[in-house]
């Protein structure tokens, strides 16, 4: 006989689940309350706290603005409170490979900067450090990215990411044959 395995969508309802209640009993609220605050219905809000309502994202959105969190706050693992590393699925589509998986989360103090980068074999981008406060977030999709900060180097390869702050020196190369192809979200 063997186990099964819950998938990774039903692991991220109960996350929902146990996050809102957690939140909604902190603010000392009732479903009610709650309901009445995000204009998220009363039904709809039960179902999502016994883990048995495929929530929309908006609805996530709603309840989260409502509580005074983060999106990321209501997704993730209720013992996992690295922003930098959140790698859920929040989303998935009704044919199979569809989805949206939130990688990782940062708070923004006036911006945020999206990038489309691409290293040929043996290119490489060199940078200063970045004003206090500032962190990069980067994906890539396209052969091994070695990040070095500060002195420390680490390879990304395909399918990676990696958020760090970046008010310390950091450079980006291609140490391989192929190009380096990833996205880099700068966060102000």
């Amino acid at each position: 006989m063997t186990s099964k395995e819950p998938s990774p969508r039903a692991s991220v309802l109960q996350h929902v689940s146990q996050n809102i209640r957690r939140l909604r009993q902190h603010a000392q609220w009732s479903q009610s309350t709650l309901a009445e605050r995000s204009g998220v219905s009363r039904r709809m809000l039960v179902a999502i706290e016994a883990g048995e309502n495929n929530v929309s994202l908006t609805t996530l959105d709603r309840l989260a603005e409502a509580l005074g969190v983060a999106f990321s706050d209501l997704i993730q693992k209720p013992d996992n409170r690295d922003p930098a590393h959140i790698n859920e699925l929040a989303w998935a589509g009704v044919h199979p490979g569809s989805k949206a998986v939130l990688l990782a989360s940062a708070h923004a103090s006036s911006e945020v900067e999206l990038w489309e980068w691409r290293l040929e074999a043996g290119e490489q981008y060199v940078s200063e450090a970045d004003p206090p406060g500032w962190s990069e977030q980067l994906f890539v999709f396209a052969g091994v990215l070695t990040v070095v900060l500060g002195e420390t180097p680490q390879q990304l390869a395909a399918g990676a990411f990696l958020m760090y702050p970046s008010d310390q020196p950091h450079a980006y190369r291609n140490e391989g044959p192929e190009a380096v192809q990833f996205m880099r979200n700068v966060v102000i």
